[in-house]
């Protein structure tokens, strides 16, 4: 190991399904937030795999066991393949967040899956993984998790905003790291292109084409997540109960939903960024070009530019730093983000 730096590989998959995201990262051990993004790269799903992860949530627990190993087993090949195309040979550890099925922390449920001795085994590496259990066993909402870096690493900013699958946020206030899910975002939105035959919906050209369904957006609108104080997160399955019965509903034409669901969240994220100017905003929604004139609209503010690494990889990075925290056995979890009964160093260490 050595005396000044980590090296660590940080992984991250969202609920959005757009690929693993890897990063070799460089933190100085006496100032993290002197540290170098020296690799990064995206690994697209296969079909299969889109299939395997979007259906995962109606699994029993002994397909679940499964495909926990399966996924590891995908990681840890990936990883190796990472760090041979990237000539790398200095490695600490590797942090990965795994792959979100199950959240539910209301009711004492979180599931990641990609499993660490599999990792482990097959890269070598000693693994930290596993995150939120412990979290919602201290009776937590186990996310988000990222808002430890925000506060360590991007405490310049006054908000740091994450457009993935959802639109989370990270803020100081009253000398406290406050961080919610502000709605969803790309886990809707590609949802309903898909039926089109795109991925995702390029730049939000699609979208732009569409008109404002105002019924739906009422209705939208309404819903009860966006009176709750904080902490609160959500999940595929608040998404799959609250969200898409209400559109199916009230829409058929995929163009005006888009518009409609982009009008939505802006409006929603807008609200929480209101005329700040400085605001950090990371994640794949960067690049969809109509959410984000939609966001400034309604936040009266307009976005800083930060480079193309941090915009696609800043979650990743963050959980190479939580795997910082946690073989340091220091806080990566803050109670005043997720709720539970105390900070707390957060994550399993499987050891080579």
């Amino acid at each position: 190991m050595n005396d000044n730096f980590y090296f660590t590989i940080g992984l991250m998959s969202g609920t959005s399904l757009d690929g693993i995201d890897l990063v070799y990262v460089k933190f100085d051990k006496n100032n993290y937030k002197n540290f170098t993004i020296l690799s990064s790269e995206t690994i697209s799903y296969t079909d299969v795999w889109v299939n395997k992860l979007r259906s995962a949530i109606n699994f029993s627990k002994t397909a679940l066991n499964k495909l926990d190993l399966e996924y590891g087993d995908l990681l840890g090949n990936e990883i190796n393949l990472f760090i041979k195309k990237n000539n790398i040979n200095k490695i600490d550890f590797i942090a990965s967040h795994g792959h979100t099925i199950l959240h539910q922390p209301d009711d004492g449920i979180t599931l990641q899956i990609g499993n660490g001795k599999v990792i482990s085994e097959i890269t070598k590496q000693k693994v930290v993984c596993d995150f939120r259990t412990q979290d919602v066993n201290l009776g937590g909402q186990g996310a988000p998790l990222v808002p430890i870096g925000d506060e360590l690493l991007f405490s310049d900013y006054q908000y740091c905003v994450n457009l993935g699958g959802f639109a989370n946020v990270s803020f100081k206030e009253k000398e406290q790291r406050i961080a919610f899910d502000i709605c969803p975002v790309n886990i809707v939105l590609n949802h309903y292109v898909q039926k089109l035959g795109f991925t995702y919906d390029d730049k939000g050209e699609i979208a732009r084409t569409g008109i404002v369904n105002n019924e739906l957006l009422e209705k939208l609108n309404s819903l009860d997540f966006y009176k709750k104080s904080a902490p609160k997160s959500l999940g595929l399955e608040w998404v799959q109960k609250n969200i898409f019965p209400i559109i199916n509903s009230l829409e058929k034409d995929i163009p005006t939903i888009l518009r409609t669901f982009i009008e939505h969240s802006a409006i929603q994220i807008g609200k929480i960024i209101y005329k700040s100017d400085a605001v950090l905003i990371t994640g794949g929604g960067v690049f969809n070009d109509f959410l984000i004139e939609k966001i400034e609209f309604y936040s009266e503010q307009k976005n800083e530019k930060t480079t193309t690494a941090l915009i696609n990889y800043k979650e990743a990075l963050i959980f190479a730093f939580l795997g910082v925290l946690r073989v340091e056995n220091q806080v990566n979890c803050l109670s005043s983000v997720t709720g539970a009964e105390k900070d707390h160093s957060s994550g399993i260490i499987f050891d080579r």
